[in-house]
Order: structure tokens, then C-alpha cells, then sequence
């Protein structure tokens, strides 16, 4: 590929800002015809605020943009677009009740006689799709009778449609087999050949190796670099995004646990457990009192491995065995019957209830297990809420409150609580940690390791590294929806390692 040094776009300084949080603060991106440019970060890093920034969703507090040469004010997403600047999102905004040709030119149908020229743009939407995806397909047919990948390819075909100077691509492969994603980059090497500058925005690292050129890595709102992708190595490119030093790598937790209550019997056991897309075939043993942590990137499988375990999601092959037993899973409530419990990332979507109090959202899984036409009377229900406020230390200490007005720290203890009231065998913990306040991070690894002492198996879920040393036995890392390695926890495990394992070196 012949160097390109004069850069096609360049976001210079840009600063964003929303009520009490600095999204973006001073960041810069530079993007070069006939380039693939990855934007790497983990969750909250930034590269969605910038993306919606450049297509004009939101407005610049601080900086500039131009697009060859020349300084440009985008207000609005029409106006990214008709500048040539084109976002194909992960989930697919297009129309599925409506032709592949009128999705093509939805907004700019070609006119003849003061009437749609049907035949005019049936010609034109499949040449486009033809020359520039090598994609042969009916332009008359529903989208909605055309696979993911597909319908991704016609986003593309709209985006060009429009003569496209940059084109976005955020998240393109998440929902795409192995040969759906090498289609998917024979499409973006030609369009690059074209002269196009293309973001990739993924979390897979293989992917990103493979198809870019150039990457761009923010953290917390800053800009950290740009580096040429075959310059910069992947541990060094993983060390950046989650902004570990070497020096702090190396440090250790004092103590490890999860290794107090644990004993010699399996309490959950998975062989050669898969889900098509999602996440590919694995194995995992948990004992009873053990804690088995799950690390790895944003996007890496580890909420997808989890949820197979809760039945949330239905695996497609291998086999799960409970105590010995051989067990299927593909519902929650079989699950939960089994003495397993989830407590979901997303709180707020999947958690809470807002507009109820503490105790009616503490009291919801027990509840649900006993049956709606058994109804836990109200006193008794005031009595487990007590109990739980004083053992998790829920603040304000009054289980009337409505939960909406707790912190979030709170909300994850009453997140937690609802599930310690079952009593359950497999604790799975997916972010509990996630922000909230540092005492607050305290009182739950607490917590975890005294739940685990008295016997209680806990998957636990965390970005941060240095807590899943701290809390857990055994460390199974996960990278591009892979389990690559496991790891048993000693006192010469360091971060450095896990990095390692989830950047693709040998542990």
C-alpha cells in the first residue's frame, strides 16, 4: 500500500462535555485515504462520543474539523452526510419492512416525470452492490429476507450511495460467522483501494491486526496515541487501553481468595459449550467455595459465557453437568431451580425496577420462586429487606425508599441482595463493581470472599484486573469470544500475566 501522508480528515483538540462528566478532553484523529483506522478503548474510553461527535449528533465544545483541507462545521447528521460522512452502526438502522433497492435510496429516490424510476434505481442499487461488495441479490426483495450480514452490506451500499469521503464502521463483525467476516474485509480492502478512510471500531484483537492500518487508543476521555498497527505490539496496545503501567503490573495483591471455603466437590461443570456467535466451545469446572473469575476485554465473550450458564441464552452444543448431573439450561428459571443466580452488568436495564422501593425489588427473585399466588406477607417481607439493608450496609437504611433515588453502588447492593435471599449454590456476578465507589467495591469483594467461605461458588465478572487477582482462585481468560487460557491464582500471578493471555502471548 502506497503511504498516504496528507490525512483526508483531521479532529483536532475536541473537547466534550455533559453535566458533571468530560466526555472527551482534547482528543485528535487523523484519518488517511486508502486506510483502515481502528478507534480502541475500553468501555467509557470515549469512541462512541467521538464517533457521534464527527457525524454530527453531538456539537463541538472545543476544537476543529477538516475534511481535506478545508475547516467544517457538522451540525447535525444530514450535514456528515452530505460532507461524505457515512456511520454504519452494529445494529443495522435500516428499514426491514421496506425493499433492499427503497432502503438504498431511502431519502433520495430518483425521480422521472414527477414519479418514482423504479427501473432507474433497481439498475443502480444492484450494479452498486454488484461492482463495489460483490454482493448479487434481488433489490426487490424485503430486507427483512436477507441474514444480518447482508443487510450490513446494504448499509454499506447506502453509505456509498452517497458518495462517502469516510466510512464509519462501528462494531461490523459482532453478529457475523468466519466466512460472513472475510467477506465482509474483502469489501473493505477494495473500498480502501478506492481511496475511502474507514473506521473500524471493534473489540475483537485478531480483527484488528488483520484489517487495520492505522489505530487511534483513548482512555477515560483522553487520547492516548496513534500507532501504526504493525508497529505497536498487543500487549503494549491491551497496556494502553486499560492504562496499567509496567511498574504497576507487576504488583501483587497481598492475600488471594476464594480458596478458603472450597472443597473437593464440582458443584457445576461445562464440556465443549458453545453458542453460534456468541461465544466458541469451552470448558469450565467450578467447586464448591471457589471463586472463578472471568477476564478479558470489553466484548471479549465473558457476558456471553456467563448468560449460557444462567440459560438467559440457549448453547447450541456441549454439555453443562450440576453436582455430577447432567443438566440443561436453557431457560433462567431452570437455572435459578438449580441454585444458580445472575446479577446482570446492566442494572439499570436489566436490574432495577425503578419506580419500586428497596424491598419490593429485594423481594422480586424469591418471590418469583415461591410462585405469584404465594405471596410473601408484607411483614415478613419488611423482615428479609432489614436484614439485607444491614448486611450489605445500604444507604439510606430505609428499604421504603425508592430505589431510583439510591446511588449506584446502592442499587448493586440491592441488585445483590435480591439474589443472596434465595440462597443460591452459583453466585454469578457480571460487573457488580462497575461504577461505583471504591468503599463500596470494598464491602462487595468482602462480601464475595465470605460468601465463599461458607461454601457458595461465585463466576465473578470484572474489567479490573487487580480485583479478579485479589478475589478469585482460578482465572479463566477470554479474547475474540475464545476461552484462550486458564490460570491458577498464586501469589506469583500478576496483571502482567492476564495481560498477556488476553493480548494473545504465553503466560
Amino acid at each position: 500500500m502506497q503511504q498516504k501522508h496528507t490525512p483526508m480528515l483531521v479532529m483536532e483538540g475536541i473537547t466534550k462535555e455533559f453535566p458533571g462528566v468530560k466526555a472527551l478532553s482534547n482528543v485528535h484523529l487523523n484519518l488517511y485515504p486508502g486506510e483502515v483506522h481502528a478507534l480502541m478503548g475500553e468501555n467509557g474510553a470515549g469512541k462512541s462520543t467521538l464517533i457521534k461527535v464527527l457525524t454530527g449528533v453531538y456539537t463541538i465544545d472545543e476544537g476543529t474539523v477538516t475534511l481535506e483541507g478545508k475547516n467544517i462545521k457538522v451540525s447535525n447528521p444530514l450535514d456528515a452526510q452530505d460532507l461524505g460522512i457515512s456511520t454504519v452502526y452494529q445494529e443495522v438502522n435500516l428499514c426491514t419492512n421496506l425493499s433492499v433497492v427503497e432502503n438504498i435510496f431511502i431519502g433520495r429516490e430518483i425521480m422521472k416525470r414527477g414519479r418514482i424510476n423504479w427501473k432507474e434505481m433497481n439498475r443502480q442499487a444492484k450494479d452498486l452492490l454488484k461492482t463495489r461488495l460483490n454482493l448479487d441479490i434481488d433489490v426487490t426483495k424485503l430486507l427483512s429476507s436477507y441474514s444480518v450480514a447482508i443487510q450490513q452490506m446494504i448499509a454499506i451500499a447506502r453509505a456509498l450511495n452517497v458518495s462517502a469521503k469516510v466510512l464509519i464502521l462501528d462494531e461490523p463483525t459482532s453478529s457475523l460467522d468466519k466466512n460472513e467476516v472475510n467477506h465482509l474485509f474483502n469489501v473493505i480492502r477494495k473500498l480502501k483501494s478506492e481511496g475511502l478512510a474507514i473506521v473500524f471500531v471493534s473489540h475483537f484483537l485478531d480483527q484488528i491486526y488483520e484489517i487495520t492500518d492505522r489505530l487511534t487508543v483513548l482512555r477515560n476521555g483522553q487520547w492516548i496515541g496513534e500507532y501504526m498497527t504493525k508497529e505497536i505490539t498487543r500487549f503494549d496496545l491491551v497496556t494502553k487501553m486499560i492504562g496499567k503501567e509496567l511498574t504497576e503490573l507487576g504488583q501483587k495483591a497481598k492475600s488471594i481468595g476464594g480458596a478458603k471455603g472450597m472443597n473437593n466437590n464440582l458443584f457445576l461443570e461445562g464440556k465443549n459449550v458453545s453458542k453460534q456467535g456468541n461465544i466458541d466451545a469451552f470448558d469450565l469446572s467450578i467447586y464448591e467455595g471457589e471463586i472463578v473469575g472471568l477476564a478479558g476485554l470489553l466484548g471479549s465473550g465473558r457476558t456471553e459465557l456467563a448468560r449460557l450458564l444462567f440459560g438467559a441464552d440457549k448453547a447450541d452444543t456441549g454439555e453443562i453437568f450440576i453436582q455430577g448431573k447432567k443438566t440443561k439450561l436453557s431457560s433462567p428459571k431452570q437455572a435459578i431451580s438449580k441454585g444458580i443466580a445472575f446479577c446482570s452488568e446492566n442494572r439499570k436495564t436489566e436490574g432495577i425496577i425503578p419506580d419500586l422501593t428497596i424491598r419490593e425489588n429485594m423481594i422480586l427473585a424469591i418471590q418469583g420462586i415461591q410462585g405469584w399466588f404465594n405471596y410473601i406477607p408484607k411483614k415478613k417481607q419488611i423482615e428479609i429487606a432489614d436484614e439485607y439493608v444491614k448486611l450489605l450496609n445500604i444507604n439510606p437504611p430505609n428499604p421504603e425508599q425508592l430505589i431510583k433515588n439510591l446511588s449506584g453502588g446502592n442499587q448493586q447492593k440491592v441488585m445483590l441482595a435480591r439474589w443472596l435471599i434465595t440462597n443460591p449454590k452459583l453466585l454469578i456476578l457480571d460487573e457488580p463493581t462497575r461504577g461505583i465507589d471504591i468503599g463500596a467495591k470494598a464491602e462487595i469483594q468482602k462480601l464475595m470472599l465470605s460468601l465463599s467461605e461458607e461454601g457458595m461458588s461465585i463466576l465473578f465478572v470484572s474489567s479490573e484486573l487487580e480485583e479478579v487477582i485479589r478475589t478469585c482462585r482460578k482465572i479463566a481468560v477470554l479474547r475474540d469470544h475464545k476461552k484462550v487460557s486458564e490460570i491458577e491464582n498464586n501469589q506469583h500471578v500478576t496483571q502482567k500475566d492476564i495481560m498477556k493471555a488476553m493480548a494473545g502471548g504465553m503466560v
